[in-house]
């Protein structure tokens, strides 16, 4: 029996057998056959390779003809498909509860979206025993990042309280500070200073009572959801109460002055505050569209039935409101859209998130809504895959993750299209490989059918 022979009968043996469960690399080689490589670190497609993974690394990757192959190696064969980084979701939520169970299902349905990393924005304490068992292979599942509890108007009444919460987060273990609505002049600098002084990066929302301005010069490590963005180009703004302005200036959107927009994006620049869209919920909960748009969506199915009622009567609230108006939602939308454009162009580093499970966005899918959402910006689909690869590498300085390359480790999806011809290709995934583990296509279609709710 020649060498290629007896690798095709093992690979057979070896895919049959795992159909319903991951591969483990720890023991073995898991070898892609001529697979299309996005690499990310350049816009480009490395045809017809090789790429053997062992122990959670890549360790080759080249023509098929040159790149020797052990014989125990589960093969894959990837002819025609194409093999990326996984993605991260850099403003995730997962339940912030006692229970476990729900926490490893929105984390299943993160990994087989082929998102290998998130970040949680808004934890506890039960989020860090979380972190600790996906590191250790315990809860299989995407790399986990977590914020602790938030700081709001509600939690934070005074400056030492705000003070007193970080010094508790920081000796806790929590990698960031969640910044909620609420804050004040008074109860915001200190929690500023004491994050710097400590190193532990505030991320999230923009106190409408502190607004951007004082968020920049304070040095935040991401705003999140654009907030304070469109306040901030706004004339007149100052004399509106923040119930009057809409979520993220909602109401209001349509009186934004664009040629204020450049001097937001050199201060951003300046202090390197990376942004975090998350565009899915303008273009889905705060769109001009109604809630009926979106009954059939089968995203929905892995959500409980009384969580898509909410987020309907959420959707129907909004569109209801006697500020509501159409024209008005479509220039919100619209707005953020230049936004996040002038980001891009303007050298602000844009992180891939959505906020799921939020309104009509549920976890995973909306990952991918969202980056359809970046190139309807304006955005490459290259652009728009470097948010959730080569940024958030670098932003986590991870510098062997976020793209395809020997030595990286091997957090990657194997696609059935090219996403860089068409960005919807991203949602056409084959299996995902995490760490040391490859989750075929089989096992994906398993656990999503459990995931299923009604």
């Amino acid at each position: 029996m020649n060498h290629y022979l007896s690798l095709f009968l093992c690979a057979i043996a070896l895919t049959t057998a795992s159909a319903q469960s991951p591969v483990s690399n720890a023991d073995r080689e898991i070898v892609f056959k001529s697979v299309n490589v996005i690499p990310m670190d350049r816009e480009t497609v490395l045809r017809d390779q090789t790429v053997v993974i062992k122990n959670g690394k890549i360790t080759a990757l080249g023509d098929d003809s040159k790149v020797r192959v052990d014989k125990g190696a589960l093969i894959v064969d990837a002819k025609g498909k194409y093999l990326t980084p996984g993605w991260s979701e850099m403003h995730a939520h997962v339940p912030a509860v006692d229970d476990l169970a729900p926490m490893k299902e929105v984390l299943m349905l993160y990994l087989v979206n082929g998102i290998t990393t998130i970040r949680g924005m808004l934890g506890n304490a039960k989020h860090l025993e979380l972190r600790e068992k996906v590191r250790s292979g315990e809860i299989l599942g995407p790399n986990f990042y977590t914020t602790g509890p938030a700081f709001s108007g509600q939690t934070v009444k005074t400056a030492a309280r705000g003070i007193e919460m970080v010094k508790e987060e920081k000796a806790a273990g929590y990698d960031y500070l969640k910044l909620l609505p609420g804050l004040t002049k008074e109860t915001f600098p200190g929690i500023a200073k004491t994050s710097a002084e400590l190193g532990i990066p505030m991320v999230g929302h923009v106190s409408f009572a502190v607004g951007v301005w004082a968020a920049i010069d304070a040095g935040y490590s991401t705003i999140d959801h654009l907030d304070g963005f469109v306040e901030a180009i706004t004339p007149g703004i100052d004399t509106l109460a923040e119930q009057e302005t809409g979520l993220f200036s909602s109401w209001t959107a349509y009186s934004a002055d664009t040629s204020k927009i450049p001097k937001l994006i050199k201060a951003l620049k300046e202090k390197n505050i990376r942004v975090v869209p998350t565009q899915a919920i303008a273009e889905r909960w705060l769109s001009p569209s109604p809630a009926n748009d979106y009954a059939n969506d089968p995203d929905l199915k892995y959500m409980k039935p009384e969580d898509v009622k909410n987020w309907m009567n959420a959707k129907n609230t909004y569109n209801n409101n006697p500020k509501f108006s159409k024209e008005h939602a479509e220039a919100f939308v619209n707005i953020r859209r230049k936004l996040i454009l002038a980001c891009q162009k303007g050298g602000v580093q844009l992180l891939l998130g959505c906020d799921a499970p939020q309104v009509l966005n549920v976890p995973g899918f909306a990952t991918h809504h969202e980056m359809k959402y970046l190139t309807d910006a304006g955005l490459t689909p290259y652009e728009a895959l470097k948010t959730g690869t080569v940024n958030v590498a670098e932003y986590l300085k991870k510098m062997d993750s976020g793209v395809v390359k020997i030595g990286n480790v091997s957090d990657l999806v194997l696609l059935n299209g090219n996403p860089l011809e068409d960005i919807g290709q991203t949602k056409n995934i084959e299996g995902v490989m995490i760490g040391t583990k490859w989750l075929p296509k089989t096992y994906l279609q398993s656990e999503l059918k459990k995931l299923e709710k009604r």
